[in-house]
């Protein structure tokens, strides 16, 4: 399974989210309307740090082999940041009002989940190694 497009996706997602997030946290933090004191700002900071983070690992790593025992940690991070996030999106959209933006935010979170687990939890075709990887 070719992971490019899986891994160059995922960290424009991610970074959209970190660079958002850190660099706009009082204004995300007054548009679900709820208070902005200190401390909450510095945790969407460091939200948008660790959305970042992954955004680089996952672009640093588009350009090789990943699934099965190949590259297992990244996508077996990727999977779990996913599915977990994307589970609780999901609850929330179910027990709270409808709400599109979370709404949206679980579709695009469950995609990325069950993609990342079939990667994770699949054997990668041999023709689609790179060079490098063999």
């Amino acid at each position: 399974m070719n992971t490019r497009y899986l891994m160059s996706l995922s960290a424009a997602f991610l970074a959209m989210l970190g660079v958002g997030i850190t660099f706009l946290p009082q204004e995300l933090i007054a548009y679900v309307g709820a208070p902005s004191d200190g401390t909450v700002v510095l945790l969407m900071q460091m939200l948008g740090a660790l959305y970042l983070g992954f955004a680089m690992l996952n672009w640093m790593n588009r350009e090789g082999h990943i699934g099965g025992i190949y590259r297992r940690p990244v996508s077996m991070a990727n999977f779990l940041n996913f599915v977990i996030g994307g589970a609780a999106l999901v609850k929330w959209v179910i027990a709270e009002q409808f709400a599109f933006e979370v709404a949206a935010m679980a579709l695009i979170y469950s995609v990325f989940g069950v993609w990342f687990g079939l990667v994770l939890f699949t054997h990668p075709d041999n023709e689609t190694q790179s060079r490098s990887d063999r």
